[in-house]
């Protein structure tokens, strides 16, 4: 049956109040509202509650059905039968909603509640949200309406289906003045007592409610009283329902939900497992007080075994150490609890009784269980440090490693075994074998442990002594590099690496390894000792152009017997500078490409950088129009690993364009000194020279011979001249080049001839002043030539001009002009 649609709700009656359901109409309505192309995008919102709490008022107004509603002026009937469904309007994604037929009703009387159950775990199991709607007066009280209902609903729903997350959402109606705050705490609180005195499967024993539902609780003031402000809060609840299956949406997690064209074929399967199920048929009279009356029992026993003090002191005491005799103890407290059960319980059904007996007992264990544990885990404590005490004595005491570890596992495994005999609960049955199991895991972790310790510093120990005892040696090695550096280093690597595996080995041995990780260890070692050369050699990689300026110096500033150079002009400076260069070249080639296997030596480095940079200078004569292609001109060696080259082609021609930059200063200087040194030695002419100037001047020579005074007039001239070479300073005028000296000279010719002239002047007057005042006290002196006075003094006069004038005098004329 179906009835007239309004804004396209197309309300639907699902089943019938006899439980029969409508297949035809289900699938009308699908049809109507395209249910079969929202794939899994939907959801389902049902709602329940007591008859006449206004649940088709509240859907109507919050998701815009048109459901029927009661009618107040008429009093307090049966509204809705069966369960109907209609579409939400405006609601995405598409929201179907199934509005229940109240509970408690007097239509169906109080022997007929079977369908009310029935159609309440229906809707838990179809459902998505669960709106239960009740009366705010009603939250704390023991029989108030929904939790008869929903206790024997969780207690089926967990047999019959899966776990799958179905949100209630409680809808306190007509609230009072109390705060939801107040509310909301004493509603959840009822809700999971009602859960945890449900009897649960096996395979649900300790699953918690949130497993099953997720609890959300909202309050409407009254519809009657407070119209306005509950329109107010119901369209606040319905923007909760807008996507309420995305992800942190109102639904829960919808797992096995079907796809929407199944939901028909889904909906008729769950309604036929529920009407089969015989369990949710009201229990007669006597099983009903037998349920009350044993579970009071059962909860007062419990009650007096919670405060019995010899269980109080046992409970305090096995927090701070084990127990003796903490499992009997402890058994003997629960044989009797539930003894006295069984005594004061035998006359009601035995059914009953047996299952509420099994429940306190499961109450009882899950009350004594965390001490029970506690004792079990001083045991396991206990075990465990006396096990590590053995150890550490063991191998303190030179006991080898496996031997030790063996012995001292068996003692802690017997001595745990000893403690659980102890503190097992004879009633209880409980296994400790995951304890036993634990302790065994954290034992042979302790061992492994201490074994990967052990090994660690052993690993340290040797990977220290071979970092000392390649790195130096390496390094002198590299320093000195020649032709035959890469081969002394393989001998050397291999004579230390030799040495530490086979101590290394010896000490796995004491281990108890397996093979295969011991031969990987040693691989590791043996790679840690090509690591340090590697990384020395990266090291020193980095430092080449030092090391070449350092060789270049030592090489071109001492001879062979290491002795300083004194360039005194017989030395070939250009040999000397391209030997010294081509043992540099020979460092940067060794220093190139790593070379630790023998087959590396086929990497002839050296002969490709000769080729591209010692024999660069003679090829600059060479025709240019010739293009040859650069073999520096890379990033790689050819043939040579990448992983293998420390210093690439062209960081190669780089460093040597600037090793070569840096030493030009070294050479012209060394140039500079010797060609200062030949000037030096060479202040005589040639002797062809000389023979000439005797040939050819033999007449002048003898002139001078036959008139001394020409050799007086000779030596004036030479001491004048000479003067005048120091005023002028003509060496220092003609550095800047000929004609700037020249130019220099004339403007300075003229005042420096004044200015000896004028101290010419001055020295004659202080002298003939000095012979008059000194004639009195002269000795006498035999006469001299006038000529050999003459010159004598102009000798004297002209150098000590020369000595007194400087360079402030010559200058100052100058300055005047």
């Amino acid at each position: 049956m179906q009835m007239a649609s309004q804004d396209h709700c197309c309300s639907t009656q699902l089943l019938d109040g006899d439980g029969t359901i409508n297949v035809a109409g289900i699938e009308n309505f699908m049809k109507e509202v395209k249910l079969g192309e929202c794939g899994l995008s939907y959801a389902v919102v049902s709602i329940m509650g007591p008859q006449s709490s206004g649940k088709s008022t509240l859907l109507n107004s919050l998701f815009n059905t048109n459901f029927r509603e009661m009618d107040a002026f008429k009093g307090r009937s049966q509204t809705t039968k069966g369960i109907w469904m209609a579409k939400c309007v405006g609601i995405e994604p598409c929201t179907l909603v199934m509005d229940l037929e109240g509970t408690d009703g007097r239509e169906r009387g109080e022997d007929d509640t079977a369908f009310e159950k029935q159609s309440a775990l229906f809707a838990l199991a179809i459902s998505d949200i669960v709106l239960i709607n009740m009366w705010c007066h009603d939250i704390g009280r023991e029989q108030a309406a929904n939790k008869p209902l929903l206790k024997t609903v969780f207690q089926v729903m967990m047999r019959l289906f899966s776990p799958r997350k179905t949100t209630l959402l409680f809808v306190i109606r007509d609230k009072t003045k109390t705060p939801l705050e107040n509310l909301e705490p004493v509603l959840r609180e009822d809700i999971q007592k009602i859960w945890d005195s449900v009897p649960k499967p096996e395979a649900h024993k300790e699953t918690p409610l949130s497993d099953f539902f997720i609890v959300e609780v909202v309050a409407l003031s009254s519809f009657e009283e407070k119209e306005e402000q509950f329109k107010e809060q119901v369209a606040s609840l319905r923007k909760r329902f807008q996507h309420s299956i995305a992800p942190g949406g109102l639904a829960g997690d919808r797992r096995g939900v079907v796809p929407a064209s199944g939901f028909s074929f889904s909906a008729q399967e769950i309604w036929k497992i529920i009407k089969e199920n015989k369990d949710l048929d009201l229990p007669a009279h006597k099983v009903m007080v037998a349920t009350v009356r044993c579970e009071e029992i059962a909860n007062e026993k419990y009650d007096l075994l919670v405060s019995n003090k010899d269980w109080c002191e046992l409970k305090e005491a096995v927090q701070s150490g084990p127990i003796s005799g903490f499992g009997k103890n402890l058994n003997s407290l629960l044989t009797a609890c539930l003894s006295e059960y069984d005594a004061e319980a035998n006359y009601f059904d035995e059914g009953v009784r047996t299952a509420k007996q099994k429940q306190l007992q499961e109450k009882l264990l899950q009350l004594v269980q965390p001490a029970f544990q506690s004792a079990l885990g001083h045991v396991r404590s206990k075990a465990f440090d006396k096990f590590k005490a053995a150890f550490d004595k063991a191998l303190n005491g030179g006991e080898a490693f496996s031997s030790a570890a063996n012995t001292c596992v068996e003692s802690c495994m017997a001595k745990f075994d000893e403690g659980c005999a102890d503190v097992v609960i004879e009633i209880a049955d409980w296994d400790t074998s995951k304890v036993r199991e634990k302790l065994r895991r954290d034992v042979d972790a302790h061992v492994s442990s201490v074994r990967a310790s052990k090994i660690s510093e052993l690993v340290s120990s040797y990977e220290e002594k071979l970092k000392e005892a390649l790195s130096a040696p390496v390094e002198t090695l590299l320093d000195g590099a020649n032709n035959d550096t890469w081969s002394s280093i393989r001998k050397l690597l291999n004579r230390e690496t030799l040495s530490a595996v086979s101590g290394f080995s010896a000490e796995l041995d004491r281990y108890d390894m397996d093979e295969e990780t011991k031969k990987s260890m040693i691989v590791t070692l043996e790679d840690y000792a090509k690591g340090v050369i590697e990384a020395r050699a990266r090291e020193e990689a980095s430092r080449v152009l030092i090391r070449m300026k350092d060789r270049f110096m030592t090489l071109f500033s001492h001879d062979s017997d290491s002795m300083p150079r004194i360039w005194t002009g017989k030395e070939d400076i250009r040999a000397i500078t391209k030997s010294s260069r081509s043992e540099c070249l020979k460092l940067l080639s060794v220093m190139a490409v790593l070379r630790l296997a023998d087959a590396d030596d086929i990497y002839d480095i050296e002969k490709t950088l000769t080729v591209a940079l010692a024999d660069s200078s003679s090829d600059s004569g060479k025709d240019k129009s010739i293009t040859t292609l650069d073999p520096l001109a890379s990033s790689t060696w050819e043939q040579v690993p990448t992983s293998k080259t420390l210093i690439t082609p062209v960081q190669c021609k780089s460093l040597w364009k600037q090793f070569k930059t840096e030493t030009e200063y070294t050479v012209s200087q060394a140039i500079a000194a010797q060609e200062a040194n030949n000037r030096s030695n060479n202040w005589l002419p040639p002797p062809w020279a000389i023979v000439a100037l005797l040939i050819l001047g033999f007449n002048e020579f003898m002139t001078i011979l036959r008139n001394p005074l020409y050799i007086g007039v000779i030596f004036v001239g030479y001491l004048l001249m000479k003067s005048l070479w120091v005023q002028l300073d003509v060496a220092g005028e003609f550095q800047n080049g000929a004609l700037p000296g020249i130019i220099s000279l004339s403007s300075k010719f003229i005042p420096v001839i004044m200015n000896l002239v004028r101290k010419l002047a001055e020295e004659a007057q202080n002298a003939a002043a000095g012979d008059h005042s000194g004639n009195s006290s002269k000795r006498y002196e035999r006469p001299v030539p006038s000529g050999r006075v003459t010159s004598s003094s102009s000798s004297s006069r002209l150098t000590s001009l020369g000595n007194r004038t400087d360079s402030t005098e010559s200058i100052s004329p100058l300055k005047e002009e």
